[in-house]
């Protein structure tokens, strides 16, 4: 008898088993084929807008992810960065087969684990009490709660222009058996579409025609404890190009045999990352697209073509593909395709991930409605930490929409739902500036390392950080500079005013032009990394915008922090909207403000839950 079983090892399932292994559980991880442990099927790449601070995250709380893109990253680069520090994102071209080789490693060797090449084609139910699973050949696995992480891989199908197959992604099987049986249970079954573009193999490039993309100029990392470092000049680049007149006359002169455009899928594809000839019908008016040649792995020729996702048929790619500048003689080593798969309203879970309708069944990534490696890992770590916590009879672990991106991820979710493939974007959090790439450690580190997550190691390395950046704002504000004229020389040659008065550099720091390390300039007694100098700069630049972010969070806690009751009756409510009531029932939020983001649940709605709190559970409404 397992504690928990595990099923599918992409980035979800391999976050949800070790999570759960490391919190001391006998944990079961269940893969169709262990070569394709934390594969990367579409883009090969680890980060990027918002995505990135999510990874920042998941190492924060103890996850592997951020290690592994560490460890295995072609090129680093920190998005945005001329822009302000709330949409600063790190994002790491990764390899694609040293990415699951290294996580594979990882897996094998963590205590309390053990891992089955198998194919799961139920689960073991008897009137929706879950048992554990069973397997293609048979096998009853025994688990007292099991999550489910199976990515595009429910009742998939491969689709090139009108040539439909039945498989996964990179021609692995399908999983078969599970969507029935979840529908059977009470879930709620939905029909997804996702796809990946074509890749060329590099030697038939002409990269003297693209525009190169190189990485950062100083070591960045994901992890807030890596021990990794690498040659910055060593970095591979990536390469701009765009597509051209031909492309979009080929694309249009064929978009009826395209598979999206042909009838033949009925999934609903990415809003944020559509397909080339989805964007051609959107765009129409646009005469290009941008896109870029990215290398998959250093001990492979294939070149990804990020942005050129397509269904059309192979015959039409070739001419597509050489119709753009530098790929005029381009060889396919992959057809693009289009992927469609069956997913779960996510609005059946609870906020710890677990379903409403089976106790102890936990989902986690792709299967949720979700898009990208990295909202799947964060689902996984969540859904490994909750189901640990169940096994103790401990409350669920939650994070709050100002406390992380992952509390934003699992919020929207769980009470809006998604109808297309959800992505996580800097506009869906309301209190961005407070979920910073460079703050995930302050924000988390203590919540993983009470998890039991952290190392007493790596939590001392966190608190003596914290130490070092206040000891370095104090001496900010005890760096007293005078009106003299060598003093206001160097703030001339920063393009900035002179001093009238004595100023502490602590308030000269914030103005715009001035950054943490002009310090140097004005003392030779200042010790302190990149890395803290920069958190330094934004905690006193923003002061005043951090400070008045965390006041509208606190308002906004009142709402959080007035539960419903389980056993409260929407129907007997009276003045509830007929649509907020129907969702009130369905959805069933934890709180008052959970119940405010619902779709369709007006304010006057959410006053008249309030007032009927106060009079009917006025001891709920603490």
């Amino acid at each position: 008898m397992y504690d928990i079983i595990v099923v599918g090892a992409g980035h979800a399932g391999c976050e949800a088993a070790l999570a759960g292994a490391r919190l001391g559980k006998r944990t079961l991880l269940v893969t169709g084929n262990l070569g394709y442990v934390a594969s990367m099927p579409c883009n090969p790449s680890i980060g990027g807008p918002a995505k990135g601070i999510v990874v920042r995250e998941i190492d924060a709380l103890g996850g592997e992810m951020a290690r592994n893109a560490d460890a295995t990253q072609l090129q680093m680069r920190l998005l945005n960065y001329s822009k302000g520090p709330a949409v600063r994102a790190l994002r790491a071209q990764s390899d694609k087969e040293r990415y699951p080789a290294r996580m594979r490693q990882v897996l094998k060797k963590q205590k309390n684990l053990d891992i089955l090449e198998d194919y799961v084609d139920g689960l073991l139910l008897e009137e929706n009490q879950l048992g554990g699973v069973q397997t293609e050949s048979g096998t009853k696995l025994r688990g007292r709660t099991v999550i489910l992480a199976t990515g595009t891989f429910l009742e998939s199908r491969v689709l090139i222009g009108d040539e439909i197959i039945e498989q996964g992604p990179d021609g692995e099987k399908a999983a078969k058996g599970l969507s029935p049986q979840l529908k059977e249970a009470g879930l709620e079954v939905k029909r997804l579409k996702t796809g990946t573009p074509p890749r060329v193999h590099c030697d038939t490039i002409d990269f003297t025609k693209t525009t190169a993309q190189p990485g950062d100029a100083i070591v960045r990392t994901f992890s807030h404890y890596s021990q990794e470092t690498y040659d910055v000049n060593q970095q591979v680049d990536c390469h701009l190009t765009y597509t051209t007149p031909r492309t979009h006359a080929l694309i249009n002169e064929n978009i009826h045999r395209s598979a999206m455009y042909s009838g033949n899928i009925e999934g609903v594809g990415p809003r944020y990352c559509p397909s080339i000839e989805d964007k051609l019908v959107r765009f129409a008016d646009k005469p290009r697209h941008q896109l870029f040649l990215e290398p998959e792995s250093l001990e492979r020729d294939d070149i990804y073509i990020q942005g050129l996702s397509s269904s059309l048929p192979k015959e039409v790619q070739t001419p597509m593909v050489r119709s753009i500048p530098g790929l005029e003689n381009a060889r396919i080593t992959q057809y693009a395709y289009a992927i469609e798969y069956d997913a779960i309203d996510s609005t059946g879970l609870w906020p710890s991930l677990e379903t409403k309708s089976i106790e102890g069944l936990y989902l986690a990534g792709q299967i949720n409605g979700t898009s990208g490696y990295e909202e799947a890992a964060a689902q996984g770590l969540m859904a490994g930490i909750n189901a640990a916590h169940k096994l103790d009879d401990r409350p669920p672990f939650v994070l709050g929409r100002d406390e992380a991106y992952i509390g934003v991820l699992i919020d929207d979710l769980v009470t809006k739902g998604t109808e297309d493939p959800y992505r996580l974007l800097t506009s869906r959090a309301e209190h961005r500036l407070l979920l910073r790439n460079d703050n995930a450690d302050a924000r988390l580190m203590g919540k993983g390392y009470t998890l039991g997550l952290l190392s007493e190691k790596k939590y001392e390395r966190f608190l003596d950080k914290q130490k070092r950046l206040q000891e370095l704002k104090e001496n900010f504000q005890e760096l007293k500079l005078k009106p003299e004229s060598n003093i206001n020389e160097q703030l001339r040659d920063l393009g900035s005013a002179p001093l009238k008065g004595k100023t502490a550099f602590y308030d000269l720091l914030r103005r715009p032009e001035i950054k943490a390390e002009h310090a140097r300039l004005f003392t030779d007694a200042l010790e302190a990394s990149e890395e803290i100098l920069e958190q330094a700069e934004i905690d006193i630049k923003y002061e005043g915008y951090i400070e008045k972010a965390k006041r509208h969070a606190r308002r906004l806690s009142k709402q959080e922090n007035t539960r419903l009751p389980e056993d409260i009756d929407y129907e007997n409510i009276p003045n509830l909207a007929k649509e907020a009531r129907e969702k009130l029932k369905r959805i069933r939020p934890l709180t008052l403000g959970q119940a405010a983001r619902i779709s369709g649940v007006n304010p006057s709605d959410i006053s008249v839950l309030g007032i009927y709190l106060k009079v009917h559970r006025p001891d709920k409404t603490d």
